[in-house]
């Protein structure tokens, strides 16, 4: 589990592809700090799991369904990439709870610079859509950033002056594809909300004894213990 709070910006240090698959060699210092042969690292925002270690460096092999989903797939060497670590239980949630398992890989339509921000429009997967809202939170190649606005075809966010240096996205412009993560929180609300509504097989008439379509409501509140404080 990962904050979406970038600590070092790393480099790609090799690739090596192995058919349908790759390694990737990543030069960094901060993130070795504790790290052993079998931890996490979130690359981009993409879980990956150290194969190796050195002095100034990791290891990390990268499977098919990974390169499928992300935007690791184009990775060469001297690409800056964002790195962290899994979150420490006891330690500061300065982000927001982030897995580190892509849903989608967006692409930056519009880079714009109003005061001290940068506001990035990004294209997103119409997938994704039910799971942005203003104000709320998404990872954006791994790091932590609220929504600004939805669009037709995907969302905004703006991003200080600390956020776009210490991180790629500073770097980032139009036509760069870029890693997505929804709000971990809003995608399980999601699967709750389709499960109550979406009829279920043996109970067409979906009179909620087991589900059914009759969705969440006061009523269905109500019953399952939750009152409206009246």
């Amino acid at each position: 589990m990962f904050t979406g709070l970038v600590e070092e910006l790393g480099t790609v240090k090799s690739v090596e592809r192995r058919g349908d698959s790759l390694a990737l060699v990543v030069s960094c210092r901060t993130v070795l700090g504790g790290t052993r042969i079998g931890d996490s690292i979130a690359v981009n925002g993409v879980c990956l799991t150290v194969t190796g270690i050195g002095p100034d460096y990791f290891r990390a092999d990268i499977m098919p369904e990974t390169l499928r989903k992300t935007s690791l797939a184009e990775a060469m060497p001297g690409n800056r990439v964002n790195l962290e670590r899994p979150l420490s239980l006891g330690g500061r949630l300065g982000g927001h709870l982030v897995s580190g398992h892509i849903d989608a890989v967006g692409v930056i339509k519009r880079k714009t610079h109003e005061g001290n921000a940068i506001v990035l429009e990004i294209a997103s997967p119409a997938e994704l859509k039910g799971y942005v809202v203003p104000k709320g939170s998404v990872a954006v190649d791994g790091v932590s950033l609220t929504v600004v606005s939805r669009t037709a075809g995907g969302f905004v966010v703006s991003l200080i002056s600390h956020t776009a240096k210490a991180t790629t996205l500073g770097s980032k412009i139009p036509g760069d594809r870029v890693n997505l993560e929804a709000d971990m929180i809003a995608k399980y609300v999601a699967m709750l909300l389709q499960q109550y509504s979406a009829p279920i097989k043996g109970n067409p008439a979906g009179d909620g004894d087991d589900g059914g379509t009759r969705g969440i409501d006061v009523e269905f509140l109500s019953e399952h213990g939750f009152s409206s404080g009246r």
